[in-house]
């Protein structure tokens, strides 16, 4: 159960077009996510905007997106993330069952992905377990991707650090 209320068109009538730019952004639907940062709302317009960019602008594959999602999920724990990018849009993105479950594991089981991809993953562990990427890291990730990439690497993940560490935070309810 979620540590504040979900806002919604009856318990604040006032914020109808705030509930309705999320609606036609959101598959048609008040997502947790929006229930509980409509509490604030000019911050909930700001993170969906951002999340918008970081999702749909940046130069990143489709398929690598929602690897970085899923595992910056695993690494936070994040029940709600995992289920709704393995539910919303791994599938569609390019990952199949066993890329998604290899994700899903602490070590990733070998044979699954490219050179690239585990350049990555292993960029994201450590930009999400230590806050910090190690040269070899990072150069193994230079070798695949530009510099541009490498910045919207980076924002993405740490926006899906964020993402997740507030939603576990006030502890969201999962999507019906």
């Amino acid at each position: 159960m979620a540590r504040v209320k979900y806002v919604d068109e009856s318990s604040h009538p006032e914020l109808i077009e705030e509930i309705k730019t999320v609606r036609a952004q959101r598959r048609g639907k008040l997502i947790p996510v929006y229930g509980l940062l409509l509490n604030s709302p000019e911050l909930a317009l700001s993170w969906m905007q951002f999340l918008n960019a970081v999702r749909w602008k940046i130069k990143l594959s489709s398929r690598l997106r929602e690897m970085v999602i899923l595992r910056v999920a695993l690494l936070n724990k994040s029940e709600y993330v995992i289920d709704v990018h393995r539910k919303n849009f791994a599938e569609s993105d390019g990952l199949n069952h066993a890329e998604c479950e290899g994700l899903l594991k602490k070590k990733v089981p070998s044979g699954l992905f490219n050179m690239e991809e585990l350049s990555v993953i292993a960029y994201v562990d450590q930009l999400t377990l230590k806050a910090h990427v190690e040269d070899d890291v990072f150069a193994a990730v230079k070798t695949h991707l530009s510099d541009r990439q490498i910045v919207e690497l980076s924002v993405l993940i740490g926006a899906y650090n964020m993402h997740t560490r507030v939603m576990s935070s006030l502890r969201i309810d999962a999507e019906i």
